[in-house]
């Protein structure tokens, strides 16, 4: 029996209802280079379509004639070890995800490859012989003209372009004749910064399955799959990625596809220049939870420990001292932040202690950084990682510590497939290392409070503010009596007064609301009408800084009317934006200067605007949620919530959590230094526990409250929500679609532990074009019921009758 070698390869175009380790034979000239972690290009499906793979697992097998060959090796050397490919498919198995899609979440976005099919004629040809040999089949001709145009060979999507997208069909039959043949080449994704940025507009499966539709051509679908793994990308990057033209770019902005902004690239100050800090003098308290902690990374066990502090109590600090220690030990150190705005300021800190020896990773960075980045840490040049979410998959030897600061946020959940949360990630590295996980918090997540309580979790306390530093006294200014009183602004007169205070000291202010913009929407004063996204089923937001109605969803975007276009009537400005606040400060302080901080002032950079706040001292800063979490300037002595309710009363069963730590975090902005901190929380219910408690700082109240409507409800930590969401372009299909779902799921998930629910419409019902209706499983995460919902999308995808749909499943999902 003749044997061979044999290499099981994760295909990327292997959708999830087939993805599998596939066979291939590995060629003689390939051997030496077809390791496990490489990437390679193998002939996949009937077609034998070269599609990018890699290498899982490599051994010797007996030779079989139907096992196709791998065509190519891409990589010198491997790129993912035996761990990352461990992960991958713990990835694969727990997130609903191919294997592949796994792969390029954990590596770098710059170390991707673009395929592009060259078609030329064959050899020994010349344009008479391949005519001979086509005979008269239809649009050959056009086909060798175009050959013929561009020196002999040119790109399928050149040819497409030039003879329409029937050309796959008459070049696969020209092949077949051989007249031509078709060479693939690889092209690394490496490309240079542009302050003009692109991001996805929607969710990227959503996008793709536009395609089952109407046609979504394959330089498209490139530049969505690199933008569902890389965020927010340079235009120019995109081009020079996927091939595209920036007209191709702005037809998918029109499309929905895609949408522009203006943005920055963050740069990242030389270590060198960053001033050596103090030494760290812990508290007593601090002390304290810096030994316990010191203790468990040094049991050579994995362990978990919730570090829970009131603002200013100092947590950066014992972070600090920890990340010295395990680096003393030999160890390295991941710290996640939430927000690519607290970046700077904590890599500033990091860097004044650990030089060159730490390393930043988040999306704000151009890919040619990230890569850079990438490649130092995986040479073992650094020892600590500091980024956002996808640092986590930073390329670390022998961890010993993994920090999540504020490890509530939302925002360490990805919204893309794989669906994961960096704080199961870490989990997973942590037990794989035996390293130490830290929480750290002033308003922890329930679930995380929760698992401290019944001890899953270690438990480590800061009641007490650094330096003794008193937390801010709290206003609870209610809105109804300035109503009354016959203020429409959202500048309350407590908050005037507070306002007009610190000018007069000289100290700074910041002002929060969570909703950009200038309007919530236009209102027609006589018929009511309410211009409304033609892609999505939600108002438009007016903007006062362009005139212009925008969607906060897909990006479309409109010019405002003074007059209403179905009865003429006057258009009237409903509920109010950052925009709004910002004229009416500068209305109420004429000679005061003001920032805004939000997604549409950010794109020129956060570290800008954050700097001149803190270097020129400007009294007011005022935004969304970027100002709320983890700044920290001394002179800041006033905080204002001017609408404490707008995250309150949304359909999330996290809503209360999320305003609980909105309210907290942003009032702990104030009194940072060494004068006392005020705030002023306007809202509409001030008699709301959640409010109440917030004001006080009191989170062992609220949780005590929240813990036992989670326990009612059935909601996290006392069960899981899994959201099996279905979507398309025609209502009455995807409701039916998820009527099928609710009973399948009923059939493959029985028992009185699990309940299912719905179907009921997204909170957005239609994103995009699509519309979006959901059925929820109550039940628990464990294996069995990821294998239920598994086959459950196998089948979905399966059925034809689901064509044009698209499925996917959530989680405990933070939307």
């Amino acid at each position: 029996m003749e044997t061979a070698e044999i290499v099981k390869v994760a295909v990327s175009a292997a959708p999830y209802s087939i993805d599998r380790p596939f066979d291939y034979q590995v060629p003689a000239p390939l051997l030496e280079r077809a390791l496990p972690g490489v990437r390679v290009t193998v002939p996949f499906g009937r077609g034998n379509r070269t599609s990018e793979g890699i290498i899982l697992a490599r051994g010797s097998g007996e030779k079989l004639p139907r096992l196709k060959p791998l065509e190519a090796v891409l990589d010198d050397a491997p790129v993912l070890d035996s761990q990352g490919i461990a992960l991958a498919l713990w990835m694969r198995q727990r997130y609903f995800c191919t294997m592949f899609e796994a792969v390029k979440t954990i590596l770098p976005a710059g170390l991707w490859y673009r395929l592009r099919e060259i078609w030329r004629l064959a050899d020994g040809l010349d344009r008479s012989g391949a005519e001979a040999l086509c005979g008269r089949m239809k649009r050959a001709g056009a086909v060798l003209d175009a050959l013929e145009a561009h020196g002999g060979s040119a790109e399928l999507e050149t040819l497409r372009d030039l003879c329409g997208d029937e050309v796959s069909a008459t070049l696969s039959a020209m092949k077949r004749t051989g007249a031509v043949i078709c060479e693939t080449a690889a092209q690394r994704k490496v490309g240079d910064r542009t302050r003009r940025m692109v991001s996805l507009a929607a969710d990227a499966g959503e996008l793709l399955s536009l395609g089952e539709g109407r046609r979504i051509s394959p330089q498209r679908r490139d530049v969505i799959m690199l933008l569902a793994a890389a965020g927010c990308v340079p235009a120019q990057e995109v081009c020079y990625f996927t091939g595209v033209g920036m007209s191709t770019l702005r037809n998918m902005e029109k499309a929905g596809l895609v949408t522009f902004s203006q943005e920055e690239a963050l740069r990242l100050p030389p270590p060198r220049d960053v001033p050596p800090g103090p030494p760290i003098v812990l508290s007593d308290e601090q002390q304290a939870a810096f030994s316990q902690i010191l203790s468990l990374t040094r049991s050579q066990k994995p362990e978990a420990v919730l570090l829970q502090g009131v603002t200013g109590s100092g947590k950066t600090q014992v972070y600090l001292r920890l990340v010295q220690e395990v680096l003393s030990a030999g160890r390295t150190a991941i710290v996640l932040v939430p927000e690519i705005v607290l970046t700077p300021q904590m890599m500033r800190k990091f860097a004044s202690y650990f030089g060159d020896r730490v390393a930043m990773l988040h999306s704000g960075l151009r890919m040619t950084e990230r890569y850079d980045q990438w490649k130092r840490i995986r040479r073992g040049e650094v020892q600590v990682v500091l980024g956002t979410r996808s640092a986590v998959f930073a390329p670390l030897k022998n961890l010993g510590l993994i920090v999540l600061d504020e490890e509530q946020e939302g925002s360490y959940q990805s919204e893309n497939a794989p669906r994961y949360h960096a704080r199961d990630i870490a989990k997973y590295l942590c037990a794989r290392d035996h390293a130490t996980l830290v929480l750290g918090s002033a308003t922890p997540a329930v679930e995380s409070a929760w698992r401290a309580e019944q001890g899953i979790y270690h438990h480590a306390l800061l009641r007490r503010r650094y330096n003794d530093r008193s937390l801010p006294q709290v206003v609870i200014a209610d809105l109804r009596q300035e109503v009354r009183s016959g203020n429409p602004g959202l500048i309350g007169t407590s908050l005037q007064a507070e306002l007009e205070e610190n000018l007069r000291r000289g100290e700074q202010s910041i002002l929060f609301l969570n909703r950009r913009g200038s309007s919530r929407m236009l209102l027609c004063g006589e018929c009511g009408y309410v211009p409304e996204c033609p892609r999505c089923s939600v108002a438009l937001t007016y903007h006062s800084a362009n005139g212009r109605l925008m969607c906060h969803y897909c990006g479309h975007s409109q010019r405002s009317s003074d007059t209403c276009p179905v009865c003429g009537g006057i258009m009237k400005h409903v509920g109010t934006g950052t925009q709004k606040v910002e004229e009416e400060l500068h209305e109420r302080f004429p000679d005061t200067p003001i920032l805004r901080m939000d997604a549409d002032t950010a794109a020129g950079g956060h570290e800008q605007i954050l700097s001149r706040f803190e270097k020129e001292r400007i009294p007011i800063l005022l935004g969304t949620q970027m100002v709320a979490k983890g700044l920290d300037f001394e002179n800041v002595t006033l905080v204002g919530v001017l609408a404490a309710d707008l995250s309150l009363y949304v359909d999330n069963y996290r809503a209360a959590e999320r305003t609980f730590s909105l309210l907290t975090q942003v009032v702990g902005r104030a009194g940072r230094g060494a004068r006392q901190g005020r705030a002023v929380i306007q809202t509409y219910t001030p008699e709301n526990d959640v409010i109440q408690c917030a004001a006080r700082q009191d989170y062992e109240s609220f949780y005590r409250g929240e813990i036992r409507l989670r326990q009612l409800r059935r909601c996290p930590p006392f069960a899981d929500l899994f959201t099996v969401t279905v979507s398309g372009t025609e209502e009455g299909r995807v409701l039916r679609g998820a009527a099928l779902v609710r009973k399948r799921l009923r059939q493959l998930c029985p028992g009185p532990e699990n309940e299912v629910l719905g179907p009921a419409p997204a909170p957005v019902l239609k994103l995009n074009n699509r519309f979006r209706y959901r059925c929820t499983l109550v039940g628990h995460n464990d294996r069995a019921t990821r294998e239920s919902l598994s086959c459950l999308l196998k089948e979905f995808a399966s059925d034809r009758a689901n064509r044009g749909l698209n499925i996917f499943v959530d989680c405990n999902t933070m939307e």
